[in-house]
């Protein structure tokens, strides 16, 4: 489990392609340190297995499923991301609940500068704006954010200096694409209803 508070921004430095896969090289000496074969990190809100460590670098495989769910197919050499470590157990939980399990992508669509913060205009795909509520969490390539304005195919997040400064977010212009997730409890609580009334969805 992941809290969405982003640890480092990380460079990509190499990618291989493996067939039906892809093989990354990250570079991120916090999040590398003490991390060993089989630990999880977050890469731009997608959880991944590392799968070895080396001079502050570390390598994990990205099956399809991954590639085509998640933005981090459009990942290159020298693309920044934003990494973070789970959160252990008696820790704060500085942000919200976070799998690292993508439900979507978004794209950027507009970024409105103001003198100490910036709002961003996100789009949402079909079926994901039901769980997406004013001043609720939705978690932006990894980033814990509250919503400010929740529309039926698109959202808008304040970003403080600090967010725009250590995240991808900070750089991240109309077009781009971004992972999503939505709160968890959001989907569970939809179940439970669903079953509740007769085994709807809604």
């Amino acid at each position: 489990m992941f809290t969405g508070i982003v640890e480092e921004l990380g460079e990509v430095t190499a990618v291989e392609t493996l067939g039906d896969a892809s093989r990354f090289r990250l570079r991120g000496p916090l999040v590398t340190e003490g991390a060993k074969h089989g630990d999880s990190i977050a890469v731009n809100g997608v959880c991944l297995t590392v799968v070895e460590t080396a001079d502050g670098e570390f390598t994990a495989d990205v099956m399809a499923e991954t590639l085509d769910r998640s933005s981090l197919g459009a990942l290159t050499t020298g693309s920044r991301v934003n990494l973070e470590r789970p959160t252990a157990v008696g820790d704060r939980l500085g942000g919200h609940i976070v799998q690292g399990h993508v439900d979507g992508t978004g794209t950027v669509l507009a970024r409105t500068p103001s003198e100490n913060w910036e709002i961003v205009k996100i789009s949402l795909p079909a079926g994901l704006s039901r769980y997406v509520v004013e001043k609720g969490s939705i978690t932006v390539d990894g980033v814990s954010l509250t919503v400010v304005e929740a529309g039926r195919e698109h959202f808008t997040v304040s970003l403080i200096p600090t967010t725009l400064g250590l995240t991808t977010l900070g750089i991240k212009q109309p077009g781009d694409p971004v992972n999503l997730e939505v709160d968890v409890i959001a989907k569970y609580v939809e179940r439970l209803v669903g079953d509740r009334n007769g085994g709807t969805d809604r």
